[in-house]
C-alpha cells in the first residue's frame, strides 16, 4: 500500500495561553497607587476621633460607648432593625407626630441582617456597617480623587474628608458613611463610563438616605448631558444607568405614600412632622435671625461656619471646572441644606458625603506642601485638632440634634 493512501493525523492547532477568568472590573483596576498610606491616614484619624469621644464620655461619667450606636436618629435605625417600621412613632410638644417611616430601609436592613447571621447586638452591627462604609468611601474618594489629579491631590482630599468638623459622624451608627460610600463609587463608575454600576449604586444610595436624591440627580443629569454631547451616540448602559438612578429613592418615598393612602404626598407629610421641609432657605434665614439676636452656645454658630464655608467651596469648585457629576452632586446637598428646614445643628452633617466640596482646598494644601511643607502639617494638625475636640463635643457634651 503506498503511503500517500494512509489517513495522516490533521496537524496540531497551536496552543493558546490559558486566559484567567473574567473578573468584575473594580478588583481588575487594582488599588491606585498610594492608596494604601491614604486610607491608614484615614483610619488613624477617625479612630483617634472614637478614643476622643469615648474619654470624653469618661470625664462626664456617661457610658463610654453608648453615645457611638444610640445617638438621636440612631435609636430609631435600632428600633426599625428589630420590629420593622410602624412600630415607634414620637409626639411633640407641639402635637406634630412624628413615624418611622421619615428613614429609609437600606442601614436598619443591613442592620436586621447582619444580627440574624452574626452574634452581633443592632447597636455593635450598626457601628460595624458605618466603620465598614466608612472605610468604603475613603477609598473612593481616594480613587477619584487619583483618577482625575494623582496622588498627592488623592491623598490631601481624603486626609481633609477624615478631619471635617463633623466627621465624627461617619463613625457612629448615623447613615452618613453608607450613603457616602455608594454614593462616591457611583460618581467614580460615571466618571469611568460605567453607567449600570453608577446608576444601580445610586439606586442603593437612594434608599440609605432622603439626600441620595442628590446623587440620582447627579448620575440621569450627567447621562443626559453625555447624550446630547454627542448627538445621541451613546451606549445602551448610559440609559439604563440614567433609568435606574432614581429608583431607590423614588421607590421608598412611594412605598411611605402607599401606606399613607397619599401615594405622592405622604412621605413629604411625614418629613413635615420632623420640620423637615424643602421651604427655599426660610427656615435658615430664621435660625440666622435668632442666633443674631440670642446666640447659640458653640453648635450653632459652627454649623453656620461650616454651612457658609461649604458654599464659599461650592463657588471655587466650580470656578476648578470641576466634571459635572461632581458639581451636580455637591451643589444639590448645598441646595437642599440652605434650602432646607429643620434643625440647623444636623445640617453640618448633611454635608459630609459632599466630598467634591474640598477639591479646591485639596490642590492648595498639595501645592503648599510640595513648597512648605511644615505650613502644611501645621494647617493639617489644626484642622484635625478641631475635628477631634468639636466631634467630642457634638457627640458625648452638647444636647443639640446631631
Amino acid at each position: 500500500m503506498s503511503t500517500h493512501s494512509v489517513p495522516r493525523p490533521d496537524a496540531a492547532a497551536p496552543s493558546r495561553p490559558v486566559r484567567p477568568p473574567v473578573l468584575p472590573w473594580i478588583t481588575r483596576r487594582g488599588i491606585p497607587e498610594g492608596a494604601l498610606p491614604a486610607l491608614a491616614l484615614f483610619a488613624a484619624v477617625r479612630l483617634a476621633g472614637v478614643l476622643v469621644v469615648i474619654l470624653a464620655n469618661g470625664v462626664r461619667g456617661h457610658p463610654l460607648v453608648k453615645s457611638l450606636a444610640h445617638s438621636w436618629d440612631s435609636r430609631w435605625y435600632l428600633h426599625i432593625a428589630a420590629e420593622g417600621y410602624g412600630h415607634k412613632i414620637w409626639i411633640t410638644p407641639q402635637g406634630a407626630v412624628q413615624s418611622d417611616w421619615a428613614f429609609f430601609p437600606l442601614y436598619p436592613g443591613l442592620i436586621r441582617a447582619l444580627t440574624t447571621v452574626l452574634p452581633f447586638t443592632p447597636g455593635q452591627a450598626a457601628l460595624i456597617i458605618a466603620w465598614i462604609a466608612a472605610g468604603v468611601a475613603a477609598y473612593g474618594v481616594y480613587a477619584i480623587g487619583h483618577h482625575l489629579y494623582g496622588r498627592g491631590v488623592a491623598t490631601a482630599l481624603v486626609a481633609l474628608w477624615a478631619v471635617m468638623p463633623h466627621s465624627v459622624e461617619l463613625t457612629i451608627a448615623y447613615t452618613e458613611s453608607l450613603f457616602a460610600a455608594l454614593a462616591v463609587w457611583s460618581l467614580y463608575c460615571v466618571l469611568r463610563g460605567r453607567w449600570l454600576w453608577a446608576g444601580a449604586l445610586a439606586a442603593l444610595a437612594g434608599l440609605s438616605r432622603p439626600s441620595g436624591f442628590a446623587i440620582a440627580v447627579a448620575v440621569s443629569l450627567t447621562a443626559g448631558y453625555e447624550a446630547l454631547r454627542r448627538r445621541g451616540r451613546v451606549p445602551v448602559s448610559l440609559w439604563g444607568g440614567a433609568v435606574l438612578a432614581p429608583l431607590g429613592w423614588l421607590g421608598y418615598v412611594l412605598w411611605v405614600g402607599g401606606r399613607t393612602g397619599d401615594l405622592l404626598g405622604g412621605y413629604f407629610k411625614v418629613q413635615s412632622a420632623w420640620d423637615s421641609r424643602f421651604d427655599f432657605g426660610l427656615g435658615s434665614a430664621r435660625f440666622l435671625k435668632a442666633l443674631l439676636l440670642h446666640g447659640g452656645g458653640a453648635v450653632y454658630p459652627m454649623a453656620l461656619v461650616i454651612v457658609a464655608a461649604g458654599v464659599l467651596l461650592f463657588a471655587l469648585l466650580c470656578l476648578e471646572r470641576a466634571p459635572l457629576p461632581l458639581v451636580v452632586f455637591a451643589g444639590v446637598l448645598i441646595l437642599l441644606v440652605v434650602g432646607g428646614s429643620g434643625s440647623f445643628s444636623s445640617k453640618p452633617r448633611f454635608l459630609l458625603p459632599a466630598f467634591p466640596l474640598l477639591i479646591p482646598m485639596a490642590r492648595a494644601l498639595t501645592r503648599t506642601w510640595r513648597i512648605r511643607p511644615a505650613h502644611a502639617v501645621v494647617v493639617f494638625g489644626g484642622l484635625t485638632a478641631v475635628s477631634l475636640l468639636f466631634g467630642a463635643y457634638v457627640t458625648a457634651v452638647a444636647h443639640s440634634p446631631l
